[in-house]
């Protein structure tokens, strides 16, 4: 098997585990933290206020992600990156507001290091012809996370209306084991130098603070330029839609009382729809990676937004506009909610993110490959900042409103993304002709 490839393959299963962890535990926390204060009056900790910090420390942080990688290397920052997401794990396991928000904001430090310094490790291992490929293997190993952990949170969370301390504990033990697992694999990639000369003018002209300094700036100047600025529309719908899934619309459902007999354990079934759509897609584009990159990445974004659309309109007209706050009886325009409608809707919304996630993977690490630390960290940046203001408008916002939200961006950053694609497409094709 080619080497590049086998460390594809490693990087994510590591993320696979880690990530079974932490987005498991995003699916939950909002019901994990309703259970821990009803029965300790002290804590006032809040699910979406903690991804909320969680999103607004990853978006600040991720300026600084490339000068730490001009230092460590992306493969250090990935570990390190990763025990945060440990850390944060278990911070559960000691109910304490301070220690939850205090958690909240290290694990969004480590986030940025984490996903800049994972964009630039695939980048290295890819070629031209080989970055689609790479990028759906990657994307359908990391969201095989989705099913892992969702299947025993189902299993945990069978016919229980509240979840009590013993569940709790073995969840989150269950799940901090898994995310020491996926840093053991982390920590066993290996340094790729083929691809690394894309990098080298920041390590050959710059030593040191002046190193770190040139990776900042660097990274300002690309933001600046016009292709990116249209691209971060399409990264800023990526967060909202990131957040929505993983916070809001499985608490929603499990707020829902009418939806079913006990709601709270369709959250686990969501979760598993939603890493369904999400590998089916990742391993599509990963079978079909030489066709896209003939094709363009245009179409398969314009199916991925068709896609959200339909689910948002599903979504719409299934649960009540109160469901993302607490338990609650009212309805929509479906008497009663149908758990199956939420079930094609989570599963559409994987597939959706799918199409959107792979083929911005694909554009980074293929058309910036001589600034990939720069460019994966100004997508994070951006996606982050989106997560961050959708979880504190969450708190304030409801279900219907949010979903008026996701489709003004999502037509937007479709758009965006479509342009910048057109004019990628169109350079090649001008190169192409002038070695004629």
């Amino acid at each position: 098997m080619d080497r590049k490839f086998l460390m594809i393959l490693i990087l994510g299963f590591g993320f696979m585990f880690v990530f079974t962890a932490f987005q498991t535990m995003c699916n939950i926390e909002k019901t994990i933290l309703d259970s821990i204060s009803q029965e300790d009056d002290s804590f006032k900790g809040e699910g979406y206020t903690s991804l909320a910090i969680i999103y607004l420390f990853f978006s600040l942080s991720n300026w600084l992600a490339p000068s730490f990688i001009s230092f460590t290397g992306p493969r250090v920052a990935m570990v390190v990156g990763a025990l945060t997401y440990t850390a944060f794990m278990i911070t559960f396991m000691f109910p304490s507001t301070v220690l939850l928000y205090v958690g909240s904001a290290v694990l969004g430090l480590g986030a940025s290091i984490t996903w800049t310094g994972q964009g630039t490790y695939l980048a290295r291992c890819s070629e031209s012809t080989t970055i689609s490929r790479n990028s759906g293997v990657f994307w359908a190993l990391l969201q095989c996370s989705m099913f892992i952990g969702n299947l025993f949170v189902y299993y945990q969370f069978q016919d229980k209306t509240r979840i009590d301390k013993e569940t709790r504990n073995l969840v989150i033990g269950v799940l901090t084991i898994i995310a020491i697992l996926g840093i053991v694999f982390l920590a066993a990639l290996r340094f790729m130098a083929d691809n690394a000369e894309h990098d080298n003018e920041l390590e050959q002209k710059h030593t040191g603070c002046g190193q770190a300094m040139y990776a900042l700036k660097s990274a300002g100047q690309l933001f600046l330029t016009k292709k990116m600025l249209l691209l971060s529309l399409a990264f800023f719908y990526t967060g909202l839609e990131l957040s929505f899934f993983s916070g809001v619309f499985g608490s929603a459902i499990g707020f829902t009382t009418k939806i079913a007999e006990t709601p709270k354990e369709i959250v686990g079934l969501v979760g598993i729809c939603i890493g369904a759509g999400e590998v089916f897609g990742g391993g599509l584009f990963g079978i079909l990676g030489n066709k896209t990159t003939r094709y363009g990445r245009d179409p398969i974004v314009i199916v991925g937004y068709l896609m959200h659309m339909a689910a948002f309109f599903m979504i719409f007209i299934n649960l009540p506009n109160s469901a993302p706050f607490k338990d609650t009886t009212d309805i929509s325009y479906l008497d009663p909610p149908r758990a199956s409608i939420a079930l094609i809707c989570a599963f559409l919304l994987g597939l959706g993110d799918a199409c959107f996630n792979t083929q911005i993977y694909s554009m980074l690490g293929g058309e910036y490959v001589n600034n990939a630390v720069g460019a994966f960290a100004l997508f994070k940046f951006t996606q982050s900042v989106a997560a961050a203001i959708s979880f504190f408008y969450s708190s304030h916002f409801g279900l219907y409103v949010q979903l008026g939200i996701l489709v003004v961006m999502g037509t937007i950053g479709t758009i965006a993304f479509v342009f910048v694609e057109w004019g990628f497409k169109r350079h090649h094709r001008e190169q192409e002709a002038l070695e004629k």
